[in-house]
């Protein structure tokens, strides 16, 4: 079970005190973020610490002003992200990765208003297309990105470059490819940074949208599991070949010794980096979560710091 140090837990406390001060809010709950969440934090990791938050006064919500949606602090070592109870509801409605890792996170720092009853309730009502389409696109545009030799145009568009010879390069665009002259001065060849916690990044989000699709035609739409390890051992063997699982268990392995920085080249494959840009509606939509029913969750979560 992912843990942090006692120490932690005070510091970050210590500052969510300072933040809701500072801002005039107060703090409805609290949770790692990040590799301390999913299992892959080393020595040398930040913390990372996602709140939700409401107003100390409602008033807020009317002046012309108004109240902060989110509120992002670095202090360090520790840095903060965090949504007022409106947002973090709009989040859940549109069944957004990060509002419901915010509610899985087995860390919890602070629990003004215990989300259990709301985590139950989203895990039953998301929209699973939606929720693929966001762990597809954190796949694609990470390998794009961090693995992918690119060409990198003068308005600083980057192609990422599928073959390449003497005369002239085949590049990805958003719509399929294209063919660039080798002398063509308007595109210049760039580096990237392909190291252990990219490709952790990309395998770990690649293999989540496929897990979901693979279990949603099965029938049941089974969530991975949001540490990393517990899904590698219990879930993913039900998808995923033994050659698979190992090549991403030794990334967290390498990840959390310390090696995210190092630049290992292309560890996932562009090809299963890229899971499918289409899939059955009929098969993965839902309605998603009820958004009165969401009213009530946001008055629940205001009574709890008031």
């Amino acid at each position: 079970m992912a843990s942090v140090p006692t120490h932690v837990h005070e510091t970050v406390d210590d500052h969510l005190t300072a933040i809701e001060r500072e801002h005039d809010i107060a703090v409805v709950m609290a949770v790692a973020r990040g590799s301390h969440a999913w299992g892959a934090a080393s020595p040398d990791s930040d913390y990372d610490v996602g709140f939700v938050f409401a107003p100390t006064d409602l008033r807020r919500y009317t002046h012309l002003e108004g109240a902060p949606e989110t509120l992002v602090d670095d202090r360090g070592k520790f840095e903060y992200q965090g949504w007022d109870v409106r947002t973090f509801a709009r989040l859940l409605a549109d069944s957004n990765d990060g509002a419901l890792d915010l509610l899985r996170s087995p860390i919890r720092y602070r629990l003004a208003y215990d989300p259990a009853t709301l985590a139950d309730y989203i895990e039953r009502a998301y929209n699973p297309i939606d929720l693929y389409h966001a762990w597809r696109g954190i796949a694609t545009s990470n390998y794009r990105k961090y693995v992918s030799h690119h060409l990198v145009s003068t308005d600083d568009e980057l192609f990422p470059i599928l073959e390449s010879n003497d005369e002239a390069y085949t590049v990805e665009t958003d719509d399929g490819t294209m063919t660039v002259p080798a002398d063509d001065d308007r595109f210049s060849e760039t580096q990237t940074k392909p190291t252990v916690k990219r490709n952790l990044t990309i395998c770990r989000a690649a293999m989540s949208a496929y897990y979901l699709k693979e279990t949603g035609e099965r029938g049941t739409h089974d969530l991975p599991a949001l540490e990393f390890e517990t899904f590698l051992c219990e879930q993913a063997p039900a998808v995923f070949d033994a050659n698979r699982i190992d090549r991403a268990r030794e990334l967290l392995e390498r990840k959390r010794a310390g090696e995210g920085a190092t630049e290992i080249g292309d560890a996932v494959g562009r090809d299963f980096a890229h899971p499918p840009k289409a899939i059955d509606p009929d098969t993965h939509a839902r309605d998603g979560p009820d958004t009165d029913r969401l009213d009530d969750f946001i008055d629940e979560m205001i009574a709890a710091v008031r």
